[in-house]
């Protein structure tokens, strides 16, 4: 979202906006129930949709906001591996799975599977397929447990 479109916005629709916040106020001061919450999410609405902003351009940009979050938060949790790669440490735990736990990080899986979860600083990030990184991390994990 550009702000100078929203500037230009402004200046060519200010009287429709002014009209729309007066409309509001008045709802918010004389109405006294949830037909007046009805009324405000109407009028706002109706800006949104008057603005040439559609619900698809809201969806795409939340998309994106979340993919990108996710993007940042697997590269901090792969990076965080490398670092703590000498301080994890491998449990088998008996029935074909193992976990592996270091300071930041968790990961879960089965023996022969190419996924683990991963719970990076207490949150669950998902199922993540076993690359290069995740590979080299555990296995320092389980040099570590055989070093001890």
């Amino acid at each position: 979202m550009d702000m100078q479109v929203w500037i230009e916005f402004l200046k060519q629709n200010w009287l429709v906006i002014a009209i729309a916040l007066i409309i509001l106020f008045i709802v918010l001061n004389v109405v006294r129930t949830v037909i007046k919450w009805a009324l405000v999410v109407l009028i706002i609405g109706g800006l949104l949709i008057y603005s040439g902003i559609s619900f698809d351009k809201i969806q795409e940009v939340v998309t994106t906001v979340k993919d990108e979050t996710v993007d940042t938060i697997k590269t901090e949790a792969l990076n965080m591996m490398m670092k703590e790669a000498k301080e994890a440490k491998y449990t088998s735990n008996g029935d074909g799975t193992y976990s592996i736990k270091a300071p930041n990080l968790e990961l879960t899986g089965s023996a022969g599977s190419e996924k683990v979860d991963v719970t990076f600083r207490g949150v669950s990030v998902g199922k993540w397929e076993i690359n290069e990184t995740i590979r080299s991390f555990i296995d320092d994990a389980k040099g570590n447990a055989a070093s001890k």
